[in-house]
């Protein structure tokens, strides 16, 4: 296999984190962004939307960042990380829609601002940012992970856009149950860094 990321890329860095958590053997291939490769025409067979990250299997490209989870939670047969039971694979499904609804434009629109200097509205997105991480605090109250007692696709898609909320200038202090719950991700056998850009409140740290 191989997968094309982006260092910086809180979607290329959840592909990245489950590819090791599952310890399957694969080629990191960096995507130079600011050079524009994303979107030379070769690139741009593997994904046609030219964004990162891309995952190759034999003749078989996945493109967007969940899909490529549940590709190789599937590939895998890994009902761990992606339960089979009806209820709690719509739990994970519900979770992937808000990594890429709520947390997309929260915590990762935020981190854009400081990072990449998108033109957002800050204070727009790091209330948004807030708000759903006051959600997701309640909802890891007196539980290890979101769907089950063991991460989940949920877990791995959430953590690289929270884990660095800071460097979007979002606070995550107020948040006890968000914080264990990312020291435990962090502590999974595979876990593989999300790199730290020092801008934000993560430059004061």
């Amino acid at each position: 296999m191989k997968l094309y990321v982006h260092p910086l890329s809180g979607h290329s860095h959840r592909a990245r984190l489950l590819i090791s958590l599952l310890a399957i053997t694969h080629e990191l291939v960096e995507v130079d962004l600011a050079a524009g490769a994303h979107k030379s025409p070769d690139f741009l067979k593997l994904n046609r939307f030219g964004q990162v990250p891309v995952l190759v299997d034999g003749d078989v490209a996945i493109a967007d960042s969940n899909a490529i989870l549940v590709y190789l939670a599937r590939k895998s047969g890994r009902t761990d990380f992606l339960p089979q039971n009806p209820v709690e694979e719509a739990a994970v499904q519900r979770w992937l829609s808000v990594a890429a609804g709520e947390i997309a434009f929260g915590p990762a629109a935020a981190r854009l601002i400081t990072v990449f200097g998108a033109k957002f509205n800050a204070d727009e997105v790091i209330a948004r940012a807030h708000r759903i991480l006051k959600l997701i605090d309640e909802e890891l109250s007196g539980r290890d992970f979101l769907v089950t007692s063991k991460p989940t696709i949920a877990d791995v898609a959430l953590y690289g856009y929270i884990a660095r909320a800071p460097e979007g200038n979002v606070d995550l202090s107020s948040y006890p149950n968000v914080n264990a719950w990312l020291r435990r991700i962090e502590a999974l056998p595979g876990f593989v860094e999300f790199a730290k850009t020092p801008v934000g409140l993560a430059a004061a740290a």
